[in-house]
């Protein structure tokens, strides 16, 4: 096959692609011929769409109706793509606006999944930070009466955890706050996975019921840093599915019950870095996902996101979104820790 032809089958491929996104309808010769402006003739845009064919990359769906691009032709035009689609200023608008005055991590998570979708009108997914990659930012002891304190760890992905704790004997506000400044020097900034060992040495510093409070505190602490509780990936937009309608109508409930179990949106997100992944239709490991496609990214090395819909969507844009938004989330996240 000569380059000129390939590439023409290129240019054809990425036609009909293009068409049927936005159309929903296959696309026939006459079409590309008076839209895609390749300036060849409809007979000579037939022969090459016969040869696409025979390579699995189009399919006609009825006959003597136009082509369709199967998942191998989806994926040959997304290994193509020399460029992705630049954001609208409606969408760069909202991207840069999406976190101003988040809260907290819930709060940024919220937002980033419900832009996602509203972006993209696809599913989207987004994984918490993972806490076996986190290290401390602060820990805070408050105390609630003389016998009972409240533990804080903060991770610097934002995370806090928190356990009320029953010492063993009263302890004071200024007691309280020496083993708080003792703490943070000894394990701010510190892996999750170091915390015991640092805290090892410290209770030796005390003495009797101080001593015994302040392993009540350590162990509660080394509990907290060593139990990565089940990482948790949110969803929205859900209701988008209902729009690929056409192209999911007989696999959509299968869909939204895989949606529902968080195993499954974990293992989707698993192994995601920070260059884009696409995995369109039967590349899908999951077998109830295999009409969809997804589009992920990690962001900040500690997360991931990404969008899932119909393998007929339109991947530039998509990349562009998911691309974006994960560079946004990762900046702020590491802004503010």
């Amino acid at each position: 096959m000569s380059s000129t032809m390939a590439s023409r089958q290129l240019e054809i491929l990425k036609a009909i692609v293009d068409e049927y996104v936005a159309t929903e309808e296959p696309v026939g010769s006459k079409t590309i011929a008076s839209r895609a402006g390749l300036g060849i003739s409809p007979a000579t845009i037939r022969n090459e769409m016969a040869v696409l064919e025979d390579a699995g990359l189009i399919t006609q769906p009825h006959t003597s109706a136009g082509r369709i691009p199967t998942n191998k032709g989806y994926r040959v035009f997304v290994d193509q793509l020399d460029q992705v689609k630049p954001l609208s200023n409606a969408e760069r608008k909202a991207i840069e606006n999406f976190l101003d005055g988040a809260s907290d991590l819930d709060d940024v998570i919220s937002r980033t999944v419900r832009l996602l979708a509203q972006v993209t009108k696809q599913v989207a997914v987004v994984q918490y930070p993972s806490l076996s990659k986190a290290k401390v930012r602060h820990i805070e002891l408050v105390l609630l009466n003389p016998a009972r304190v409240m533990v804080v760890l903060i991770t610097d992905t934002g995370r806090v955890e928190q356990r009320m704790v029953e010492i063993p004997f009263d302890i004071s506000e200024s007691a309280l706050s020496d083993l708080h400044k003792k703490l943070n020097m000894a394990i701010a900034t510190q892996s999750l996975a170091n915390v015991a060992d640092k805290l090892d040495s410290l209770a030796s510093t005390y003495r009797g019921s101080d001593k015994s409070n302040v392993l009540v505190v350590i162990a509660t602490l080394i509990e907290m840093a060593i139990e990565h509780p089940e990482e948790r990936v949110v969803l929205a937009g859900t209701s988008n599915l209902a729009r690929a309608n056409q192209d999911l109508s007989s696999s959509i409930h299968p869909i939204l019950e895989a949606l529902e179990e968080q195993v499954v949106l974990l293992r989707l997100l698993s192994g995601t870095d920070s260059s884009v992944r696409v995995q369109i239709g039967d590349e899908q490991s999951e077998k109830s996902l295999r009409k969809t496609s997804l589009v992920s990214v990690g962001y900040a090395d500690i997360g991931a996101l990404g969008i899932l819909g119909p393998t007929r969507m339109d991947y530039a844009a998509s990349i562009t979104a998911v691309n974006a938004v994960a560079n946004y989330v990762g900046r702020f996240l590491t802004e503010n820790k």
